[in-house]
């Protein structure tokens, strides 16, 4: 979890921009977020959505917050799709855990604009076969036990 509070951490390099204590090129910033231009973007226009409060994982992060930094992103995304000249569409990502590719311990949205032509490739490897529908089934039935209030 994250420090009592969600107080800024030292050492936290998006801790340190959310706080102006670090360069960055920022696109929106409000009481609860700051979006900013990512310095190893996929794409000219590649923008992290951060949460001003500090959060490792989504776990760490009080659903207003969350909200917070999907509208953010919603925006932000909006803003993008509206004029071609930006994108041709946009790709929303946030990895939650070393597992999943995060890289930096602070929750961030990434909002990527996209063009049809750029090389980028979302691609699914060495996944295993599809599952069938009853083992889908039951999936979805444990997630449903799990999501149930009071849990």
């Amino acid at each position: 979890m994250s420090p009592a509070g969600g107080a800024p951490t030292a050492g936290c390099l998006f801790c340190d921009i959310a706080a102006g204590r670090a360069p960055a090129s920022v696109v929106h910033a409000d009481d609860e977020v700051v979006a900013f231009l990512d310095t190893v973007p996929v794409n000219t226009g590649h923008v992290l959505v951060v949460p001003r409060r500090h959060a490792v994982g989504l776990v760490d992060l009080p659903v207003p917050v969350g909200e917070a930094v999907w509208r953010a992103a919603h925006r932000i995304a909006a803003v993008m799709r509206a004029d071609p000249a930006w994108s041709e569409g946009v790709n929303l990502h946030l990895s939650d855990g070393e597992a999943a590719g995060q890289s930096v311990g602070h929750v961030h949205l990434h909002v990527i604009p996209r063009r049809t032509d750029d090389g980028l490739r979302i691609v699914e490897e060495n996944v295993p076969a599809r599952p069938s529908r009853d083992e889908l089934d039951s999936v979805a039935a444990r997630l449903v036990r799990a999501l149930r209030p009071g849990r």
